[in-house]
Protein backbone atom coordinates (compact mmCIF):
# COMPACT_ATOMS: atom_id res chain seq x y z
CA UNK A 1 0.00 0.00 0.00
CA UNK A 2 1.21 3.50 -0.58
CA UNK A 3 2.23 5.37 2.22
CA UNK A 4 0.37 9.01 2.08
CA UNK A 5 4.62 10.93 2.11
CA UNK A 6 5.82 8.26 -0.97
CA UNK A 7 2.47 9.64 -3.00
CA UNK A 8 2.78 11.63 -6.31
CA UNK A 9 1.79 15.19 -6.22
CA UNK A 10 -1.55 16.41 -7.50
CA UNK A 11 0.09 19.91 -8.78
CA UNK A 12 3.43 21.04 -9.12
CA UNK A 13 2.84 24.60 -7.08
CA UNK A 14 4.73 26.04 -4.07
CA UNK A 15 1.33 26.08 -2.67
CA UNK A 16 -0.25 22.88 -2.23
CA UNK A 17 -4.38 22.59 -1.29
CA UNK A 18 -4.88 20.91 2.19
CA UNK A 19 -7.22 18.84 0.00
CA UNK A 20 -8.00 18.23 -3.69
CA UNK A 21 -10.49 16.20 -5.25
CA UNK A 22 -10.49 15.41 -8.80
CA UNK A 23 -13.19 13.43 -10.45
CA UNK A 24 -14.45 12.28 -7.48
CA UNK A 25 -17.46 9.39 -7.94
CA UNK A 26 -19.24 7.30 -5.12
CA UNK A 27 -21.71 4.55 -6.45
CA UNK A 28 -23.70 2.48 -4.56
CA UNK A 29 -25.76 -0.66 -4.95
CA UNK A 30 -29.56 -0.55 -3.87
CA UNK A 31 -31.64 -3.29 -4.25
CA UNK A 32 -30.08 -4.23 -7.69
CA UNK A 33 -29.94 -0.61 -9.06
CA UNK A 34 -26.67 1.31 -9.29
CA UNK A 35 -27.06 4.50 -7.49
CA UNK A 36 -24.58 7.55 -7.61
CA UNK A 37 -24.24 9.56 -4.72
CA UNK A 38 -21.18 11.44 -5.78
CA UNK A 39 -21.21 12.36 -9.77
CA UNK A 40 -17.62 13.84 -10.45
CA UNK A 41 -16.88 16.60 -8.27
CA UNK A 42 -13.31 18.31 -8.52
CA UNK A 43 -12.68 20.94 -5.59
CA UNK A 44 -9.47 22.03 -4.56
CA UNK A 45 -9.47 23.64 -0.34
CA UNK A 46 -6.66 26.02 0.60
CA UNK A 47 -4.83 25.18 3.89
CA UNK A 48 -6.14 27.05 6.79
CA UNK A 49 -9.31 27.30 5.14
CA UNK A 50 -13.00 27.51 6.38
CA UNK A 51 -14.57 25.26 3.90
CA UNK A 52 -18.08 24.08 3.87
CA UNK A 53 -20.02 21.72 1.83
CA UNK A 54 -23.53 22.31 1.93
CA UNK A 55 -26.67 20.75 0.77
CA UNK A 56 -30.11 19.16 1.56
CA UNK A 57 -30.33 15.56 2.78
CA UNK A 58 -29.10 13.15 -0.08
CA UNK A 59 -26.95 15.64 -2.25
CA UNK A 60 -23.68 13.97 -1.84
CA UNK A 61 -21.59 15.69 0.96
CA UNK A 62 -21.34 13.38 4.01
CA UNK A 63 -20.39 10.97 1.32
CA UNK A 64 -17.85 13.25 0.16
CA UNK A 65 -16.56 13.74 3.53
CA UNK A 66 -16.17 9.97 4.46
CA UNK A 67 -14.05 9.99 1.32
CA UNK A 68 -11.46 12.40 2.36
CA UNK A 69 -11.61 10.91 5.78
CA UNK A 70 -10.75 7.30 4.60
CA UNK A 71 -14.34 5.90 5.58
CA UNK A 72 -15.59 5.21 2.11
CA UNK A 73 -13.56 4.76 -0.79
CA UNK A 74 -14.16 6.18 -4.10
CA UNK A 75 -15.73 4.68 -7.29
CA UNK A 76 -13.51 6.46 -9.26
CA UNK A 77 -11.35 9.76 -8.67
CA UNK A 78 -8.90 10.58 -6.39
CA UNK A 79 -8.06 12.20 -2.87
CA UNK A 80 -5.57 14.16 -2.22
CA UNK A 81 -3.91 15.63 1.09
CA UNK A 82 -1.54 18.02 1.19
CA UNK A 83 -0.36 16.85 -2.15
CA UNK A 84 -0.40 13.02 -1.74
CA UNK A 85 -3.11 10.50 -2.96
CA UNK A 86 -4.22 8.69 -0.09
CA UNK A 87 -7.24 6.05 -1.94
CA UNK A 88 -6.62 3.09 -0.42
CA UNK A 89 -5.04 4.58 2.52
CA UNK A 90 -6.89 3.66 5.78
CA UNK A 91 -8.45 6.64 8.33
CA UNK A 92 -5.60 6.32 10.77
CA UNK A 93 -2.33 6.67 8.26
CA UNK A 94 -4.26 10.08 7.23
CA UNK A 95 -3.60 13.58 8.56
CA UNK A 96 -6.93 13.92 9.17
CA UNK A 97 -9.54 13.79 12.14
CA UNK A 98 -13.48 13.68 12.16
CA UNK A 99 -16.16 15.21 14.61
CA UNK A 100 -19.21 13.24 14.40
CA UNK A 101 -23.13 15.04 15.18
CA UNK A 102 -23.24 12.56 17.78
CA UNK A 103 -20.13 13.65 19.59
CA UNK A 104 -18.83 9.65 20.40
CA UNK A 105 -17.06 10.61 24.38
CA UNK A 106 -16.48 8.00 26.19
CA UNK A 107 -18.40 8.07 29.06
CA UNK A 108 -17.17 6.64 31.95
CA UNK A 109 -14.27 8.66 31.13
CA UNK A 110 -13.62 12.20 32.71
CA UNK A 111 -13.16 15.40 29.76
CA UNK A 112 -9.07 15.01 30.19
CA UNK A 113 -9.07 11.15 29.51
CA UNK A 114 -11.06 11.71 26.55
CA UNK A 115 -9.04 14.36 24.91
CA UNK A 116 -5.98 12.47 25.92
CA UNK A 117 -7.36 9.37 24.52
CA UNK A 118 -5.68 9.78 20.85
CA UNK A 119 -2.59 10.78 22.62
CA UNK A 120 -1.72 7.88 24.71
CA UNK A 121 -2.96 5.32 22.14
CA UNK A 122 0.34 7.26 20.00
CA UNK A 123 2.57 6.67 23.30
CA UNK A 124 3.33 10.31 23.95
CA UNK A 125 4.98 11.49 27.16
CA UNK A 126 2.59 12.04 30.28
CA UNK A 127 4.42 15.16 30.95
CA UNK A 128 3.54 16.30 26.99
CA UNK A 129 0.54 14.65 27.32
CA UNK A 130 -0.50 16.78 30.08
CA UNK A 131 0.46 20.19 28.63
CA UNK A 132 -1.17 19.73 25.12
CA UNK A 133 -4.36 18.51 27.11
CA UNK A 134 -4.28 21.47 28.83
CA UNK A 135 -3.52 23.85 26.20
CA UNK A 136 -6.95 22.73 24.14
CA UNK A 137 -9.05 22.69 26.81
CA UNK A 138 -8.26 26.31 27.45
CA UNK A 139 -8.42 26.83 23.80
CA UNK A 140 -12.20 25.00 23.79
CA UNK A 141 -12.86 27.25 26.77
CA UNK A 142 -13.10 24.13 28.96
CA UNK A 143 -10.55 25.12 31.65
CA UNK A 144 -11.71 23.75 34.92
CA UNK A 145 -14.15 21.22 33.76
CA UNK A 146 -11.16 18.43 33.44
CA UNK A 147 -12.65 15.92 35.71
CA UNK A 148 -16.11 15.81 34.78
CA UNK A 149 -17.93 12.98 33.05
CA UNK A 150 -19.60 13.83 29.68
CA UNK A 151 -22.61 13.33 31.37
CA UNK A 152 -22.36 16.26 33.68
CA UNK A 153 -21.45 18.62 30.56
CA UNK A 154 -24.40 20.45 28.36
CA UNK A 155 -24.06 19.54 24.68
CA UNK A 156 -22.41 23.19 24.32
CA UNK A 157 -19.72 21.49 25.91
CA UNK A 158 -19.61 18.05 25.36
CA UNK A 159 -19.20 19.01 21.38
CA UNK A 160 -15.79 21.11 22.35
CA UNK A 161 -15.04 17.75 24.39
CA UNK A 162 -15.00 16.53 21.22
CA UNK A 163 -13.71 19.19 19.35
CA UNK A 164 -10.49 19.38 21.68
CA UNK A 165 -10.16 15.47 21.09
CA UNK A 166 -9.56 15.85 17.65
CA UNK A 167 -7.83 19.20 17.57
CA UNK A 168 -4.97 18.02 20.34
CA UNK A 169 -3.43 15.38 18.02
CA UNK A 170 -2.49 18.45 16.32
CA UNK A 171 -4.41 17.20 12.51
CA UNK A 172 -3.89 19.17 9.19
CA UNK A 173 -7.31 19.08 8.96
CA UNK A 174 -10.40 18.44 10.48
CA UNK A 175 -13.55 17.20 8.83
CA UNK A 176 -17.15 18.22 10.92
CA UNK A 177 -19.91 16.26 9.75
CA UNK A 178 -23.26 18.45 11.17
CA UNK A 179 -21.66 18.83 14.44
CA UNK A 180 -23.90 20.99 15.98
CA UNK A 181 -27.50 19.64 14.42
CA UNK A 182 -28.57 18.38 18.13
CA UNK A 183 -27.89 21.81 19.63
CA UNK A 184 -30.69 23.76 20.27
CA UNK A 185 -31.15 27.25 18.30
CA UNK A 186 -29.19 29.48 20.22
CA UNK A 187 -26.91 27.03 21.44
CA UNK A 188 -26.32 26.52 17.84
CA UNK A 189 -25.76 29.82 16.82
CA UNK A 190 -23.30 30.44 19.86
CA UNK A 191 -21.15 27.37 18.52
CA UNK A 192 -20.74 28.82 15.24
CA UNK A 193 -19.49 31.94 16.17
CA UNK A 194 -16.86 29.40 18.89
CA UNK A 195 -16.28 27.28 16.05
CA UNK A 196 -15.00 30.05 13.62
CA UNK A 197 -12.74 31.30 16.57
CA UNK A 198 -11.32 28.05 17.47
CA UNK A 199 -10.44 27.75 13.40
CA UNK A 200 -8.56 30.36 13.45
CA UNK A 201 -6.84 30.63 16.58
CA UNK A 202 -5.41 26.73 15.70
CA UNK A 203 -4.96 27.48 12.06
CA UNK A 204 -5.90 24.26 10.60
CA UNK A 205 -8.27 23.56 7.70
CA UNK A 206 -11.22 22.83 8.46
CA UNK A 207 -14.10 21.12 6.14
CA UNK A 208 -17.71 21.28 7.42
CA UNK A 209 -20.61 19.65 6.56
CA UNK A 210 -23.91 20.96 6.93
CA UNK A 211 -27.31 21.27 5.68
CA UNK A 212 -27.72 25.19 7.63
CA UNK A 213 -27.75 28.14 4.77
CA UNK A 214 -27.49 30.07 8.05
CA UNK A 215 -24.47 28.05 9.62
CA UNK A 216 -22.46 27.69 6.72
CA UNK A 217 -22.66 31.65 5.83
CA UNK A 218 -21.56 32.52 9.39
CA UNK A 219 -18.40 30.37 9.21
CA UNK A 220 -17.07 30.05 6.17
CA UNK A 221 -14.30 31.10 4.09
CA UNK A 222 -15.76 29.30 0.79
CA UNK A 223 -18.75 27.12 0.25
CA UNK A 224 -19.34 24.53 -1.73
CA UNK A 225 -23.25 24.20 -2.67
CA UNK A 226 -24.04 20.32 -3.52
CA UNK A 227 -27.33 19.21 -5.02
CA UNK A 228 -27.36 15.34 -6.31
CA UNK A 229 -24.00 14.66 -6.34
CA UNK A 230 -22.46 17.42 -8.01
CA UNK A 231 -21.16 20.86 -7.20
CA UNK A 232 -23.70 23.29 -8.18
CA UNK A 233 -21.96 26.43 -7.06
CA UNK A 234 -19.06 27.20 -5.16
CA UNK A 235 -17.82 30.42 -3.96
CA UNK A 236 -17.80 33.17 -1.11
CA UNK A 237 -20.73 33.64 1.27
CA UNK A 238 -21.02 36.82 -0.35
CA UNK A 239 -20.76 35.71 -3.95
CA UNK A 240 -23.20 33.00 -3.26
CA UNK A 241 -25.68 35.08 -2.01
CA UNK A 242 -25.50 37.95 -4.24
CA UNK A 243 -24.87 35.71 -7.30
CA UNK A 244 -26.14 32.22 -7.00
CA UNK A 245 -25.11 30.13 -10.23
CA UNK A 246 -28.65 28.19 -10.61
CA UNK A 247 -31.81 28.66 -9.65
CA UNK A 248 -31.31 25.31 -6.76
CA UNK A 249 -28.67 27.93 -5.43
CA UNK A 250 -31.20 31.14 -5.58
CA UNK A 251 -33.57 29.55 -3.44
CA UNK A 252 -31.60 27.20 -0.93
CA UNK A 253 -29.23 29.97 0.19
CA UNK A 254 -31.49 32.16 1.83
CA UNK A 255 -35.00 33.61 0.41
CA UNK A 256 -34.86 34.70 -2.90
CA UNK A 257 -37.28 36.35 -5.59
CA UNK A 258 -37.65 34.96 -8.82
CA UNK A 259 -38.71 36.96 -12.39
CA UNK A 260 -38.64 35.68 -15.92
CA UNK A 261 -38.97 37.62 -18.84
CA UNK A 262 -38.14 38.60 -22.47
CA UNK A 263 -35.28 40.90 -23.15
CA UNK A 264 -36.87 43.64 -24.99
CA UNK A 265 -33.90 46.41 -24.47
CA UNK A 266 -29.83 46.51 -24.22
CA UNK A 267 -28.58 49.59 -23.62
CA UNK A 268 -24.97 49.87 -22.64
CA UNK A 269 -24.59 47.84 -19.44
CA UNK A 270 -28.13 46.98 -18.36
CA UNK A 271 -31.09 44.96 -20.08
CA UNK A 272 -34.26 45.63 -19.87
CA UNK A 273 -37.31 43.70 -19.54
CA UNK A 274 -40.40 45.67 -20.28
CA UNK A 275 -44.08 44.56 -18.75
CA UNK A 276 -45.88 47.66 -19.28
CA UNK A 277 -45.60 51.58 -19.96
CA UNK A 278 -44.36 52.05 -16.05
CA UNK A 279 -43.88 48.36 -15.06
CA UNK A 280 -39.89 47.21 -16.10
CA UNK A 281 -37.13 45.14 -15.16
CA UNK A 282 -33.57 46.04 -15.69
CA UNK A 283 -30.67 44.52 -14.95
CA UNK A 284 -27.03 44.94 -14.85
CA UNK A 285 -25.00 42.73 -17.61
CA UNK A 286 -21.84 42.01 -19.19
CA UNK A 287 -20.80 43.09 -23.00
CA UNK A 288 -22.33 39.88 -24.80
CA UNK A 289 -24.17 38.35 -21.64
CA UNK A 290 -27.96 38.57 -23.16
CA UNK A 291 -29.27 40.15 -26.05
CA UNK A 292 -32.68 41.32 -27.48
CA UNK A 293 -35.24 38.64 -27.43
CA UNK A 294 -33.34 36.31 -24.75
CA UNK A 295 -35.22 34.89 -22.50
CA UNK A 296 -33.63 34.79 -19.17
CA UNK A 297 -34.10 34.40 -15.44
CA UNK A 298 -33.16 36.73 -12.53
CA UNK A 299 -33.52 36.74 -8.87
CA UNK A 300 -33.40 39.55 -6.66
CA UNK A 301 -33.21 39.40 -2.81
CA UNK A 302 -35.95 40.10 -0.40
CA UNK A 303 -33.81 43.02 1.74
CA UNK A 304 -32.35 44.57 -1.84
CA UNK A 305 -36.65 45.62 -2.83
CA UNK A 306 -38.42 48.81 -1.89
CA UNK A 307 -42.00 49.08 -0.96
CA UNK A 308 -43.57 52.26 -1.85
CA UNK A 309 -47.88 52.94 -2.27
CA UNK A 310 -46.99 56.37 -5.42
CA UNK A 311 -44.83 54.95 -8.35
CA UNK A 312 -41.34 55.04 -8.23
CA UNK A 313 -39.01 57.58 -9.49
CA UNK A 314 -35.82 56.19 -11.54
CA UNK A 315 -34.56 54.24 -13.71
CA UNK A 316 -34.35 51.09 -12.01
CA UNK A 317 -36.80 47.75 -11.40
CA UNK A 318 -40.32 49.28 -11.16
CA UNK A 319 -43.05 46.06 -10.08
CA UNK A 320 -47.08 46.76 -9.89
CA UNK A 321 -48.35 43.93 -7.23
CA UNK A 322 -50.93 43.51 -4.19
CA UNK A 323 -50.19 43.02 -0.67
CA UNK A 324 -51.15 39.84 0.27
CA UNK A 325 -49.65 38.97 4.15
CA UNK A 326 -47.54 41.04 6.68
CA UNK A 327 -45.54 39.20 9.10
CA UNK A 328 -44.00 41.22 11.62
CA UNK A 329 -40.87 39.55 13.44
CA UNK A 330 -40.14 42.29 15.77
CA UNK A 331 -36.41 43.68 13.92
CA UNK A 332 -37.74 43.11 10.26
CA UNK A 333 -41.46 43.40 8.53
CA UNK A 334 -42.06 40.59 6.09
CA UNK A 335 -44.48 41.51 3.13
CA UNK A 336 -45.78 39.30 0.87
CA UNK A 337 -46.51 40.37 -2.71
CA UNK A 338 -48.36 39.21 -5.79
CA UNK A 339 -47.41 41.24 -8.51
CA UNK A 340 -48.97 41.64 -12.19
CA UNK A 341 -46.12 39.50 -13.63
CA UNK A 342 -47.61 36.63 -11.46
CA UNK A 343 -44.80 35.73 -9.27
CA UNK A 344 -45.11 36.00 -5.23
CA UNK A 345 -42.50 38.18 -4.33
CA UNK A 346 -41.17 38.14 -0.75
CA UNK A 347 -40.04 41.82 0.91
CA UNK A 348 -37.89 42.50 4.31
CA UNK A 349 -37.93 46.14 5.44
CA UNK A 350 -35.72 47.07 8.81
CA UNK A 351 -38.63 48.51 11.69
CA UNK A 352 -37.40 51.73 12.63
CA UNK A 353 -38.79 52.73 16.36
CA UNK A 354 -41.50 55.07 14.94
CA UNK A 355 -42.92 53.69 11.83
CA UNK A 356 -45.73 51.34 10.79
CA UNK A 357 -46.49 49.46 8.48
CA UNK A 358 -46.09 50.64 4.96
CA UNK A 359 -48.58 48.63 3.61
CA UNK A 360 -51.24 46.42 5.22
CA UNK A 361 -52.83 43.24 3.37
CA UNK A 362 -54.98 44.06 0.50
CA UNK A 363 -53.06 47.04 -0.57
CA UNK A 364 -51.71 47.66 -4.28
CA UNK A 365 -48.15 49.03 -3.91
CA UNK A 366 -45.03 49.63 -6.15
CA UNK A 367 -41.75 47.29 -5.75
CA UNK A 368 -38.69 48.72 -6.86
CA UNK A 369 -34.99 47.97 -6.84
CA UNK A 370 -31.50 49.04 -8.07
CA UNK A 371 -30.39 47.87 -11.45
CA UNK A 372 -27.23 45.94 -9.77
CA UNK A 373 -29.54 44.28 -7.24
CA UNK A 374 -31.12 41.87 -10.24
CA UNK A 375 -28.46 39.11 -10.87
CA UNK A 376 -29.34 36.62 -14.29
CA UNK A 377 -29.47 32.90 -13.21
CA UNK A 378 -26.49 31.14 -14.51
CA UNK A 379 -24.97 34.38 -15.80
Amino acid sequence: MTEIQDATPAVHTDTLPAIELVGLVKSFTSHGEVVQAVKGIDMKIAEGEFFSMLGPSGCGKTTTMRMIAGFDEPTAGEVYLHGGNVVGVPPNKRDVNMVFQSYALFPHMSVAENVAFGLKRKGVAKEEVTRRVGEMLEIVGLTGREKRRPKELSGGQQQRVALARALVNNPRALLLDEPLAALDLKLRQAMQVELKRIQREVGITFVFVTHDQGEALTMSDRIAVMNDGLVDQLGSPREIYEHPASKFVAGFIGTSNLFSGTVSEVVGAEAVISYGPDERLVIQVSTGQVRVGSEIELTVRPEKIVISIEAPHGNGSAVKGTVTEVVYLGTATNYNVKTSTGADVVVFTQNATSAGDIAVRGDSIWLSWEPRHSYVIGA
